[in-house]
């Protein structure tokens, strides 16, 4: 019986192909879904994390207390890590190594004047420490020379070639304030995780990294490596004797290693969980197309299995025969499979990531369950798949199942609609408390996905049951076209399972899909609302952060840009009130109504002072206040609370934030000073254009820092992460898409085959082959709209329930069908089934009548 498997297998090597390719498909789908976002996510840890494997202790400087004088407050001006310190704890005894440093943060500019890769945190900064050698063996030389004044700098390999720098060149770049000019004068190599994904590392002269991240003379840390044997906290307890009190700090590598562990694992959670996600999603694809084609493999197989039987061989043996040669072609597909989907991992990034650098790059990550899903989609579910069918053929006695070979299944539909009812009814259970969900919880998004996942293999169950009067419905028009048309609806209708089957690929992708579409489109309307709301100012240059601030100078030159009618600067910092932390903004009374829409309650903005604040309705009913009334507040740095008389309530605004204060307020008690962080533009009527963002940019000096957004750049930075989850999930349904054409050509292909007599007959009573050819193509077109039909009601069905979620987070969000969308959706799944009929409906044409007849 092996020996019969290995020559089925290789004596039906055109048939096993489309099986062989839609399991291949199926394997790839899942790893390199797997593999991607495993690579992503570790791609992001390492954006995030630096290593301190051959750390033993860091010295630093101690942070200024909230309310610490206002010099202070900008960096460790009372810097106690000078040469001095580095010498003597050179000498400390266990101390094997000392390395000091001076680091910060470098945003640059691509050579053709945008920003370049500019994340928080994504950017070192560094002076080039030479030893004694006179070389920085952190940093090694690979072209050109290291930074030697005020005026140079180096860059690593990688942003050289992204910013595509030359050695010579001049690169505008900005660590805290205005942009600066240098001359690039070497490229570097680093191991620096936060720069090899995706990230820019700028090195310095050391006096000019001092003055710019620590003071002159002074470093931001020193790391000391340990002697073998030195245990770190005793190293770390001798060291900490030797520091000044109160002005530096001892902390082992450990310690740091564990803390950082602590905020990857919070800044990476989703990416953790965003696998599993689209394994699922991914396996359930995947494994449903592989059991289908091997089911109706081996159902075309019956006649030859029951001639096994009949000429002595048991029950057991073609059981074992059948899966013998599923295991081989599962094993097969499985190899091709894994290495296709590494393939499909390592474009996915670039091809997302189009954007810019949305995706961070790093190494493929190959992990144990891409392999181990490699061999459960590709040999486990073709083998379970084949098993099915083999013991119920073989149970079959030899003389009925040689006459009932080539007739359709027939089947009781009571189990399987008790099944599909009850699966319906869990999903509904499930979906419909939801309605009245005040938040999207980690809970309630768990409901949800298992009610969607409930909903749809619903669907998948009774479709069988539902492909009868639905293809009735809508083949009518078919059933117009003469007689192709109603044979083609009849092929339809013969066997419900079959058609459900075939369907089942295109019906799971297009409720994806769909759902996608619904959800993405509701979301970036409600993006849009809430990011345009209460924006009356055309343009928004800002900072990103409280911590950094915008040129005073810029400011001046933004308002006397061409096209400018105002230019509102703001200040944003904290406001502690009421036992919580709130977001606080300072603006010119005079002009906030020119650029800001405040729907004010009561009260103004008018009386704005010091003093005096303005809170949004959902602060002032937390604090109980009302305009006119006192609350004890805290603004930014300051030390002490003090009361505030509120002088109005407005609307909640995410422009204006949680509270409204006069900018010179806020100012005195920001991190930095006297700063702004964002100026609103707004412009003559006609004067938004690319010219007028163009001369805006430059009026802030071309800051890699500073961004200069319009309306849309708003909005769609507002999407951040659903935005590329969205586009992330397009693209991987891209190739869902591609398995469900391929499984109608499939069942379209094996049934061709089966009907070869039935075809031999039509043409010898006078059907021409473009007849037939038209009747295989529009029985391809029902059966894929009938899983459209079934996908576009699933998918909206998911979008309602996961929309009621968002509703309940977002006060913006409302279901908002996208029409063209779904219409594209639908055009695009009948054209899929079209196109799959291609193949199988030229190879019905090319049988000759007689020899179809013959052969069947």
């Amino acid at each position: 019986m092996l020996r019969t498997a290995l020559r089925n297998v290789l004596a039906h090597k055109a048939r096993l192909v489309m099986t062989v390719l839609a399991v291949c498909l199926g394997v790839a789908f899942v790893c390199g879904t797997l593999v991607f976002a495993d690579s992503t996510a570790a791609a992001y840890r390492a954006a995030a994390s630096r290593s301190f494997a051959d750390v033993a202790v860091t010295v630093t400087a101690k942070a200024p207390p909230p309310g610490a004088a206002a010099d202070q407050r900008g960096g460790a001006l009372d810097n106690a890590l000078d040469d001095a310190l580095v010498r003597k704890l050179a000498a400390v005894p266990g101390v094997a190594a000392v390395r000091p440093s001076a680091d910060g943060q470098a945003a640059l500019n691509a050579a053709d004047g945008s920003p370049l890769r500019v994340r928080a945190g994504a950017n070192p900064a560094a002076a080039y420490l030479p030893g004694k050698d006179g070389k920085d063996a952190r940093h090694p030389l690979v072209e050109g020379r290291a930074p030697s004044g005020g005026d140079e700098i180096a860059v690593d390999s990688g942003t050289a070639a992204a910013g595509h720098y030359r050695i010579g060149d001049t690169i505008t770049l900005a660590t805290d304030g205005p942009a600066m000019t240098k001359r690039l004068t070497g490229i570097v190599t680093t191991e620096d995780t936060r720069v090899t994904a995706a990230g820019t590392l700028t090195l310095f002269d050391k006096a000019t990294a001092q003055q710019l991240f620590a003071t002159p003379g002074h470093y931001t840390a020193i790391d000391l490596s340990a002697t073998p044997g030195t245990d770190q906290y005793a190293l770390a307890r001798r060291v900490t004797d030797l520091l000044p009190a109160g002005r530096a700090e001892a902390t082992t590598g450990a310690a740091q290693a564990a803390q950082q562990a602590v905020y990857v694992d919070t800044l990476t959670r989703g990416y953790r969980k965003t696998p599993m996600v689209f394994a699922g999603v991914s396996l359930f694809i995947g494994s449903f197309l592989v059991v289908n084609t091997f089911t109706m493999l081996v159902t075309r197989r019956t006649r030859e299995i029951a001639l096994l039987r009949a000429i002595g061989a048991s029950r057991r043996q073609v059981v074992r025969s059948v899966l013998a040669e599923a295991f081989l072609v599962g094993l097969a597909s499985s190899a091709a499979g894994f290495l296709f989907g590494l393939g499909i991992a390592s474009v996915l990034p670039d091809v997302l990531g189009a954007d810019g650098d949305a995706l961070p790059h790093g190494p493929l990550v190959i992990g144990a369950r891409p392999v181990a899903a490699a061999l459960f989609v590709g040999v486990g579910v073709t083998v379970l798949a084949a098993w099915l069918p083999s013991r119920r053929a073989a149970k079959v006695a030899p003389i009925e199942a040689l006459r009932t070979a080539q007739q359709p299944a027939t089947g009781r539909f009571r189990t399987r609609a008790a099944a599909g009812l009850g699966l319906l009814a869990a999903s509904v259970g499930l979906l419909v408390p939801l309605t009245g969900a005040k938040d999207a919880s980690e809970e309630n998004l768990r409901s949800a996905m298992l009610g969607c996942g409930a909903l749809v293999v619903a669907l998948t169950v009774l479709a069988p049951i539902l492909a009868v009067p639905v293809i009735r419905l809508t083949g009518r028009p078919a059933g117009r076209m003469g007689i192709t048309g109603h044979l083609a609806r009849q092929n339809a209708l013969r066997d419900p399972r079959r058609t459900a089957a075939t369907a089942a690929t295109l019906l799971i992708s297009t409720a994806l899909v769909t759902g996608l579409a619904v959800i993405g489109e509701s979301t970036g309307r409600a993006l849009d609302r809430q990011a345009a709301a209460g924006l009356g100012a055309d343009y928004v240059i800002s900072t990103g952060t409280t911590t950094t601030g915008i040129d005073p100078a810029a400011v001046q030159r933004v308002a006397a840009t061409p096209g400018v009618r105002t230019a509102s600067a703001v200040a944003d910092s904290a406001l502690f009130i009421g036992g919580g932390v709130r977001d606080v903004s300072g603006v010119d009374p005079g002009t906030v109504d020119d650029v800001m829409r405040l729907d004010f309650v009561s009260g103004s903005a008018k009386d704005l002072g010091p003093g005096r604040i303005a809170l949004s309705s959902t602060v002032a009913r937390e604090n109980g206040v009302t305009t006119g009334g006192r609350v004890s507040a805290r603004l930014g740095w300051e030390q002490d609370f003090a009361g505030y008389t509120v002088v109005g309530v407005y609307r909640d605004n995410p422009t204006a934030h949680d509270a409204l204060g006069a900018r010179g307020d806020v100012q005195r008690s920001a991190f930095k000073p006297g700063s702004v962080q964002r100026v609103l533009v707004r412009t003559e009527p006609g004067a938004v254009s690319a010219a007028t963002r163009d001369r805006l940019r430059g009026a802030v000096g071309n800051n890699p820092l500073v961004k200069v957004q319009d309306r849309p750049e708003l909005v769609h930075e507002a999407a951040g992460a659903m935005g590329n989850l969205l586009t992330l999930m397009y693209g991987l349904l891209a190739i869902g898409v591609v398995i469900a054409a391929l499984g109608i050509a499939n069942t379209l292909a094996m049934s061709v085959a089966e009907r070869t007599r039935e075809i031999g007959v039509l043409r010898a009573v006078g059907m021409d082959r473009a007849g037939i050819r038209r009747m295989i193509r529009l029985e391809a077109v029902m059966v894929a709209a009938f899983g459209t039909l079934l996908g576009l009601a699933g998918g909206l069905a998911g979008a309602w329930a996961v929309g009621a979620l968002a509703n309940g987070a977002m006060k913006q969000y409302a279901l908002v069908l996208p029409w063209g969308t779904l219409l594209l959706v639908c055009a695009l799944s009948l054209a899929v089934g079209a196109t799959a009929a291609a193949v199988p409906a030229r190879r019905a044409a090319a049988l000759s009548p007689l020899e179809a007849v013959a052969e069947a």
